[in-house]
């Protein structure tokens, strides 16, 4: 952490963070906040309580307070675990928790705002954490970052209302893809809107004596050994993997897929690779922590992403790990959706395929296995693609400068 002066005090507010040391929960938020903070902002985290979490803790040095919504704990039920949206889906009774969580989290942002001097407001989603922050201050702008499923899903009219009145009284909205950035625009005109991905490590390290372990428990033969790295949902394609591996192993009987995360539909999904007799060919990792997933990366010779739109109007508006995959000069095979195309550019970074089509990747698998010339150009030109758009470096710089511009306005 920065030792002198800080440039400036942020409240983050976020319906998403790690509960504890360790935790499985998505950590790309609080990966931003470090790199902010390292920069010389400071930092405190406003996050929904959950079961067996701390209320108030340090983590990397960044204070995070997270505020119970309801009781007895194990009710809070919205938040976490795959994320609000999947929540709401697979529970419609946590729609009923929606107005306790709106709330706590309102009077908690306006409590911290009121008793301690901020600079801005970095509300991560639009819903619920972008309309509490415009809600609670106009005397400090707060820049709210869209993440995609906020946008694309949730599109009742009253939803849309109120995604609507956080982009017009944002000081800023901020997107991750081209994707998200149409959404936005289509519901609203924001005072300024700026394209920031969320950036990721570059070449972090890798255990070669791990990578060969991986690559001799889990391939067989002359593989190929594929892998899919993400929540364990229908919509990010583990059926369409299952569907796929069942198509190859035909013509390829020693191609084998390895599932790197935890999810709702896990168990679905597992019953599912039983039931095709895929369990010599499919291994569920379950979830990988961050600094062993470039080992597994490096391990596989594939990296599938056949994420669909789920039926509530979710999206991939980024995919953090497709472009992890990149970065280790990986081929990627993803499915043309959301705002995959902004890194995945058929032929040149990767290989686009249709959405819901097994066929379409298995027959794309089939090609970079047959044409290692093909599969090396692509894994150069999906690294190249993430190094110049796609650094955490980056992403950290774009928002410390908006937030500097903002901040220096306002003064």
């Amino acid at each position: 952490m920065n030792d002198s002066a800080p440039r400036g005090r942020l409240l983050v507010v976020t319906s998403n963070y790690p509960r504890w040391a360790g935790d499985s929960t998505t950590p790309f938020v609080a990966d931003l906040t470090r790199h902010l903070v390292e920069r010389g902002w400071a930092a405190d985290v406003i996050a929904p309580h959950a079961a067996a979490a701390a209320r108030d803790e340090t983590l990397d040095g960044i204070p995070v307070h997270r505020f119970r919504y309801l009781r007895p704990e194990r009710a809070q039920t919205v938040c976490y675990q795959g994320g609000a949206l999947v929540n709401l889906r697979q529970n419609r009774s946590n729609l009923l928790k929606l107005p306790a969580l709106v709330t706590a989290e309102w009077a908690t942002v306006v409590r911290r705002l009121r008793a301690g001097h901020y600079d801005a407001v970095h509300a991560h989603w639009a819903l619920p954490q972008g309309v509490v922050g415009v809600l609670a201050t106009r005397r400090v702008p707060v820049v709210v970052t869209v993440h995609g499923g906020d946008v694309f899903a949730l599109d009742q009219a009253p939803m849309r209302a109120a995604k609507r009145l956080a982009f017009r009284r944002a000081a800023a909205v901020t997107v991750n893809s081209s994707a998200t950035e149409r959404a936005v625009l289509r519901l609203a005109a924001p005072r300024r809107l700026e394209q920031i991905p969320m950036g990721i490590a570059m070449d972090p390290p890798v255990d070669e004596a791990v990578v060969a372990r991986l690559r001799a428990e889990h391939r067989a033969g002359d593989g190929p050994l594929l892998a899919l790295v993400g929540r364990v949902v229908a919509e990010k394609g583990v059926f369409d993997l299952l569907d796929a591996v069942d198509l190859l192993r035909a013509d390829l009987p020693d191609v084998r897929a390895v599932v790197l995360g935890e999810g709702q539909d896990r168990a679905a999904a597992e019953a599912r690779s039983a039931a095709l007799g895929l369990s010599g060919h499919v291994h569920f990792a379950g979830w990988v922590e961050p600094t062993d997933v470039p080992a597994w990366l490096a391990a596989t010779d594939i990296v599938l992403a056949p994420s669909r739109t789920a039926p509530d109007g979710w999206a991939e508006a980024q995919g953090l790990s497709i472009v992890e995959a990149m970065a280790a000069r990986r081929p990627v095979v993803a499915a043309d959706s959301g705002g995959i195309g902004d890194a995945v550019e058929h032929e040149v970074t990767g290989l686009l395929v249709g959405e819901g089509r097994p066929d379409e990747l298995a027959d794309a698998v089939r090609r970079l296995h047959a044409d290692p010339a093909l599969a090396a150009r692509l894994a150069d030109g999906g690294r190249a693609r993430a190094v110049d758009r796609f650094s955490a470096d980056a992403s950290a710089d774009a928002f410390s400068d908006l937030f500097t511009d903002l901040i220096g306005a306002r003064r």
